[in-house]
């Protein structure tokens, strides 16, 4: 499938999803639409791999067939006529795509009761997404529809208008995409799409679930580059990569993007919300990710309830050489005394309670490797506020962790239209200085947000430029970027205020007033002869002169 056909895919999708959801939220109807599509998109595979592996034994797709015995799909025939086989075939099937689904609840058999408005569609699909969460999967999927409310008011009033929206829900989205071709990720894509356009009419609600596509290139850019010296170009792999803030898992598979499949050992990640924790682990299967290649824990980052991150043994201690963050902005949080102590914020000390923007940092940072890099995107405030906040970026500083500092243009975000940064830290920083990046006032004005231009065909290309910028060190432009050293910082108390460093102020040109007069002298000359001439032809006809 070309990329115009992936975007003609996500638009249809999007429409139908405009058309159908009427009066309810769109955040509401986005946990359906996108539910739908990930069940399309594991039976799709399921089917696919079954008839590879039967073979010539997988029965005909021949509708007629298929109706007289009963069925809705082949492979529902097949189960029937094979009992005893059953059993020995999900065990290859879950060596083989690591997940089983009974036919009953494939899309296929869903979409055929959609179609024909049957009255059990509810009751099939309530099992199907039981079946889905406990026993589809071997590693744990618990509660992976437990936001999917098949039984609210805002579907129909009776369990019979309820079932009727979902059949109509159901046969919309299998018509629109009928029309394409699903194979090579496509419905991956539509379902970012889709997420991003919901996120794009959730206003300060997206912030919880969405990093923007292009900001989140430039993250997942930068980790993957070399991290002695970038300019030596990305890292052939990561053995694994973390997002402390992870939202729908789209940051991550943006990583993944740039070192390919293969390229990423394991991929973790953390979200407090329990429903966007369910959209990352659905984003990460329709990408093509084995449930065995990632974790995603359900849990807040910052009380660190991930038993996995604490182990105490230093020996044991979880570490990653990548970790990319976009936290909620300056979020108030109530750290504890005890919390003082916790071994990710101790050296280092507690951020304030009116903004967590540095417990979020330093708990990454605090599991970031040796050789490892750490982007995270911050509100602009972390770069100059005082107090509890200048001690901790301070520390950084002479400890020589910070290695590059990136300024981003206003109203980029759909939650929020302050102007963020971006912080790259390293353990393993080879230069003495800090680079500064003024992207600000390169972007594109849209109508409800801001973008950075990525134009491949010679164009302004914002993202390349930053991403160049950072992996070249360069300092061409005095107004775009600049090094500057550790001496310069501390005159300037560690505060990082990118204008303090990277002027954008454009210098007045110097003015040549002794020429400048000289030409004044010269035109009231020629002024004076041209009236002079006037006034001649004027009184020739007899008319009234110009003043002298």
């Amino acid at each position: 499938m070309t990329q115009l056909e992936q975007q003609q895919l996500g638009r249809t999708l999007w429409g139908i999803a405009n058309d159908l959801r009427g009066a309810m939220n769109a955040d509401d109807f986005r946990d359906y639409m996108l539910s739908f599509l990930f069940l399309r998109y594991l039976s799709d595979n399921y089917e696919e791999a079954a008839k590879k592996e039967l073979g010539k034994d997988y029965p005909e797709t021949d509708s007629d067939i298929v109706s007289k015995f009963g069925v809705t799909t082949p492979l529902q025939l097949w189960y029937e006529g094979n009992l005893d086989d059953v059993e020995e075939f999900e065990k290859l099937m879950r060596r083989k795509v690591h997940y089983v689904i009974e036919p009953q609840f494939l899309w296929s058999n869903i979409y055929e009761m959609a179609r024909t408005q049957n009255d059990e569609l509810l009751s099939v699909l309530e099992d199907g997404f039981k079946y889905i969460e406990n026993h589809s999967f071997d590693s744990t999927f618990q509660g992976l529809f437990s936001e999917i409310n098949l039984n609210s008011d805002k579907l129909g009033k009776t369990r019979q208008e309820r079932n009727s929206k979902l059949c109509t829900i159901i046969t919309k989205i299998g018509q629109g995409i009928a029309k394409f071709s699903t194979k090579n990720d496509a419905l991956g894509y539509a379902y970012e799409y889709l997420i991003g356009e919901f996120a794009a009419g959730s206003g300060k609600k997206a912030g919880e679930f969405y990093t923007p596509q292009q900001i989140s290139t430039i993250l997942s850019a930068i980790v993957t580059l070399d991290s002695h010296n970038p300019s030596e170009g990305k890292k052939n792999k990561l053995d694994k990569v973390l997002d402390l803030a992870c939202g729908s898992g789209s940051l991550l598979l943006n990583v993944r993007n740039q070192l390919g499949k293969n390229g990423i050992g394991k991929i973790y990640g953390q979200e407090l919300n329990i429903t966007t924790y369910n959209l990352a682990r659905m984003n990460m299967l329709l990408r093509g990710v084995k449930d065995t290649e990632f974790h995603i824990h359900h849990g807040d980052t910052l009380l660190n309830d991930w038993d996995m991150l604490n182990e105490m043994n230093p020996a044991k201690k979880q570490v990653f050489d990548a970790i990319v963050a976009n936290p909620p902005f300056s979020l108030r949080w109530e750290p504890s005394e005890a919390m003082g102590e916790d071994f990710r914020f101790k050296s280092y000390g507690l951020a304030p309670k009116s903004a967590a923007d540095f417990a979020f940092l330093l708990h990454g940072f605090h599991f970031l490797s040796d050789q490892g890099v750490m982007a995270i995107i911050l509100p602009h405030g972390v770069l100059f506020r005082g107090g509890a906040e200048e001690r901790i970026r301070t520390k950084l500083l002479k400890d020589n962790h910070i290695d590059t500092v990136i300024g981003l243009p206003s109203n980029l975000f759909f939650s929020t239209g302050i102007p963020v940064c971006i912080l790259v830290l390293k353990k393993c920083k080879k230069f003495d200085d800090v680079l500064f990046i003024n992207a600000s006032e390169y972007f594109e004005k849209g109508k409800r947000q801001n973008r950075l231009r990525d134009d491949e065909d010679g164009g302004p290309n914002d993202i390349k430029k930053i991403v160049e910028t950072y992996q070249f060190r360069k300092q061409d432009d005095p107004r775009y970027s600049r090094r500057v050293s550790m001496e310069e910082i501390a005159k300037n108390d560690y505060n990082l205020n990118i204008s303090r460093y990277v002027s954008t102020a454009i210098t007045a040109k110097e003015i040549d007033l002794k020429a400048v007069n000289e030409t004044l002298i010269d035109l009231e000359e020629k002024i004076r002869k041209a009236t002079e001439m006037h006034n001649g032809f004027l009184r020739e006809l007899g008319l009234e002169e110009l003043p002298g």
